[in-house]
């Protein structure tokens, strides 16, 4: 597994969704923003408190979960 320092996952934030620091920012919101045509820049002026390696992490995160597989072992 791949070690993201700056993902975390705790039940009680978010519901247990991957964020950013700790925070109520979630690795999804990050990545939706993106997707939808938001720049880098445009993010870290709506959120001054998260910082370039925040969104970089979190898009090296979602990558890395969407390559991530499920494999079923033989029952017993």
């Amino acid at each position: 597994m791949k070690t993201f320092e700056r993902i975390t996952q705790d039940p009680a934030v978010m519901g247990g969704k991957p964020c950013i620091r700790g925070m109520r920012v979630t690795v999804g919101m990050i990545v939706g923003q993106i997707g939808s045509g938001r720049s880098i820049a445009n993010i870290l002026d709506d959120y001054p408190y998260l910082e370039h390696e925040d969104i970089a992490q979190a898009l090296r995160y979602a990558a890395w979960r969407a390559e991530e597989r499920e494999v079923f072992l033989a029952a017993a």
